[in-house]
């Protein structure tokens, strides 16, 4: 099946997006419709729009010289397997002791780590990603600090590398979920094909809100690789399900957010380990706080 694309630049935002609303009630319809800001310092704007019928290139024209935009590039767009084409592109990711790769690099599996299978699919968390990387090499300094185990969830899984790391080097059940059925699918077949289906459980949740996570602690470590908005409205019950002593690994955070992220967990028990930069994302290692006795 062949698709098409419909791409034009232009200067000004309002404009853009205006052109992108116009582009939306054209015949035949887009499949959907997209403003990009082209950062190159020109000031453009890329909109475009996708089609599974040919686009009325006369339409298009008139819009174009409406907006003050260039003519529109309609495209031919041959269907691809993209997973495929993903996973090809995609090369395996050292992250301390952790090996990502995914089936097609499995000759290049080094004998001294910790493997962990992840093939592209619908879910985040290839460990390609400067969030989960980077909570793999906290999780890796934890090791290495002397961290023996104990209840351990992974909230907002993606493709549960996370998790299935915990379980490879750890004797302790582990528990994962994700608010998205889909990622949690995705999840659960991951940790099938790395013979861990004994030992992680994957279940749709948001944040503590099922019975399985919240009996499930307290908790000795917690991941949670989301976005920060979550994480701050998570901050209370983090608090209250994880063991004093233990860790919090938290990440999806943008540089910029870190010290607001921050400055919340330490209100509700928490205090900073370690922050650990990668591009334009941070990880933090946070520990729960003992109370102060008598």
């Amino acid at each position: 099946m062949i698709t098409y694309s419909a791409l034009t630049t232009m200067t000004g935002e309002d404009a853009a997006y205006q052109l992108a609303e116009a582009l939306e009630d054209l015949t035949p319809e887009p499949t959907g419709v997209g403003v990009f800001e082209i950062e190159d310092g020109s000031g453009l704007w890329e909109v475009g729009a996708y089609f599974t019928d040919r686009p009325d290139a006369g339409a298009l024209a008139v819009l174009s010289a409406l907006f003050q935009a260039k003519p529109f590039t309609i495209s031919d767009i041959p269907e691809q397997d993209w997973v495929s084409k993903v996973q090809r592109e995609l090369s395996p990711v050292s992250a301390g002791r952790f090996f990502v790769y995914g089936s097609h690099d499995a000759d290049k599996v080094p004998a001294d780590c910790v493997p962990l299978l992840i093939d592209a699919a619908m879910a985040f968390g290839t460990g390609h990603h400067g969030t989960t990387k980077g909570c793999l090499e906290a999780f890796d300094a934890v090791l290495a600090d002397g961290f023996a185990g104990g209840k351990i969830l992974d909230i907002g899984c993606g493709t549960a590398v996370l998790a299935m790391a915990a379980a490879k080097v750890l004797p302790d059940f582990v528990l994962a979920s994700d608010i998205d059925p889909v990622a949690v699918e995705v999840a659960a077949a991951n940790v099938i094909s790395n013979g861990l289906d004994s030992r992680v459980s994957c279940v749709v949740a948001p944040g503590f809100d099922a019975p399985e996570l919240s009996n499930g602690g307290p908790y000795d470590l917690v991941f949670a690789n989301i976005l920060k908005a979550p994480l701050v409205a998570l901050a209370p019950d983090m608090g209250r399900h994880l063991k004093a002593g233990g860790y919090a690994i938290l990440s999806g955070i943008l540089n910029e957010q870190a010290d607001d992220v921050i400055g919340i967990y330490e209100r509700n028990g928490f205090n900073l380990i370690k922050k650990r930069v990668i591009v334009d994302w941070t990880t933090l290692t946070l520990g729960k706080k003992t109370p102060i006795s008598g």
